[in-house]
């Protein structure tokens, strides 16, 4: 016993041990995932920064830009306002500054067509449209954000003016815009690796995001999931965003941090899977070893007992042919025969058995009672058996050796006196043999280690009984055995269990 517990003592402490570099690994690896969010966070709230201060900028060049639209379109009118005065025939006033103004003009491009949309005059066209003769669709659409004017000439005829945004302005609003995309195109880029999406003041709209899903961007639900989950980490970021006021910019952690926060639990995952991996080769090189060790050792055991059994034999002949004689011959001849039955069962336990269909009733009943007649008058069995035979496949000599090894720690247990009960019982599968005594009974906390080798819990002894016991059963017969119940101070009942 005491072998078996320090055994045990060793593996609590092996697994104290396991248990705290589980522990310290997940302490470590939190506290470096935490450093890591912060680490980000604050990346993002540097971005953030960065990313207003660009917004700044771009507010004010927009700012800008809308002043320069504001002088563009008063340029534009005042050169419509001179064309019309010089050219129109119904007009008398003074044309000298008008003139002055049409003269100067070298970038507002503009086109003069008959009734029938014939180009008769153009100044500062784009290059796409120097050569054209007629007014077509194309280009009333790029002329229709300012109105035509109707021109009078004289002599009945009647003239279109059509005119545009000057082309310095054209290219000057192309770069804005350009500007515009690129800035939105870094916000998405740029967000440090962390999902972001920046709202509006209110939240109606996004006005981007970046780290996210393109594609489950236009599905509602997704981002309310998505800004939910970032209200909920952090508190969103608020900015000056360009001509749309105040704007917030929503983050959580990114998909790596998420990811590395289950790295702990997947790498005791993977240690766990590789020591149980380990373990059961172990345990099955263990159990392989085990069992040749046991096949060794029984073998070797018959074979030193077959000599002094033939010597015996020979000098109990030699008693027998004696005048007189000796009156325990026969007792020597059971005993003889009793030592041929061991040896047969260690010679049985290093090979390979083979069942044979036994009759197991007058096969209890002869155990029982050879082993009441080897114990004292103190002790009583009470034997309790169907009237009916009952077959089963069985090894015979091992299967009395169980019974002996369970009447015998049974007697052991109870000390000078006591009652031995067996009883069969069954089912259509299966048959159930209960033996039980009245003894010491076993703690909870060892029921599970007596059929562990070296477990005992005499003085003397090797506690090899019942681990034989369960090896014959469950190996060579395929049934069951253990402590079907046990009461400090009352007894134990142990149970066989068969399959028929």
């Amino acid at each position: 016993m005491n072998l078996y517990t320090n055994k045990k003592r060793w593996k609590w402490v092996l697994a104290i041990v396991a248990l705290l570099i589980v522990g310290a690994s997940l302490w470590y690896t939190n506290n470096l995932v935490n450093s890591i969010a912060v680490q980000e966070t604050n990346q993002v709230k540097m971005w953030a920064a960065a990313m207003e201060q660009h917004a700044g900028m771009m507010k004010s060049t927009e700012e800008f830009f809308n002043k320069v639209s504001e002088q563009e379109q008063m340029r534009v009118d005042l050169l419509a306002l001179a064309y019309r005065q010089v050219l129109d025939f119904s007009t008398n006033e003074n044309t000298g500054i008008y003139l002055e103004i049409i003269k100067n003009n070298i970038s507002i491009p503009l086109v003069i067509t008959d009734e029938k949309g014939n180009i008769m005059f153009t100044n500062n066209l784009p290059d796409d449209q120097i050569d054209k003769k007629v007014f077509d669709d194309e280009m009333r659409q790029a002329y229709s954000k300012f109105k035509p004017i109707k021109i009078n000439p004289g002599f009945g005829q009647i003239q279109w003016l059509y005119y545009n945004e000057s082309l310095i302005y054209t290219e000057l609003k192309a770069v804005l815009e350009g500007m515009i995309d690129h800035f939105l195109e870094e916000i998405t880029l740029n967000a440090v690796g962390a999902p972001v999406i920046i709202t509006n003041a209110d939240g109606t709209k996004i006005l981007s995001y970046g780290n996210l899903d393109s594609t489950m961007m236009q599905n509602s639900d997704y981002v309310t999931r998505q800004l939910e989950v970032m209200r909920s980490e952090n508190d969103p970021l608020e900015i000056d965003f360009m001509n749309t006021g105040k704007a917030y910019i929503y983050y959580r952690t990114s998909d790596l941090v998420e990811q590395m926060k289950y790295f702990p639990i997947i790498q005791i995952i993977v240690i766990a899977l590789y020591l149980l991996i380990a373990y059961l080769l172990f345990s099955w090189a263990h159990r392989s070893e085990q069992n040749q060790v046991w096949a060794g050792m029984a073998k070797e055991t018959a074979h030193q007992l077959g000599t002094p059994i033939s010597s015996l034999m020979g000098w109990v002949e030699l008693l027998k042919m004696q005048e007189e004689p000796f009156a325990g011959t026969k007792e020597m001849e059971e005993d003889i025969e009793r030592l041929q039955i061991v040896t047969d069962r260690f010679s049985k336990i290093g090979s390979i058995p083979v069942l044979e269909p036994t009759d197991i009733i007058p096969l209890i009943k002869d155990t029982m009672a050879y082993l009441q007649r080897r114990f004292s008058k103190k002790f009583e069995f009470d034997i309790r058996l169907p009237e009916e035979s009952l077959v089963l496949p069985l090894v015979p000599s091992l299967f009395r050796w169980v019974l002996e090894n369970l009447t015998k720690n049974a007697v052991d247990a109870m000390g000078d006196h006591g009652k031995i009960t067996l009883e069969l019982t069954e089912s259509e599968e299966e048959v159930f043999i209960d033996l039980s005594d009245t003894g010491k009974g076993i703690s909870k906390s060892q029921i599970k280690q007596v059929f562990k080798p070296g477990y005992t819990s005499k003085k003397r002894g090797w506690g090899l009984g019942l681990s034989l016991a369960k090896r014959i059963i469950e190996e060579y017969h395929k049934g069951k055995i253990f402590v079907k119940s046990s009461v400090l101070g009352q007894g134990t009942t142990f149970r066989i269990q068969l399959k028929k």
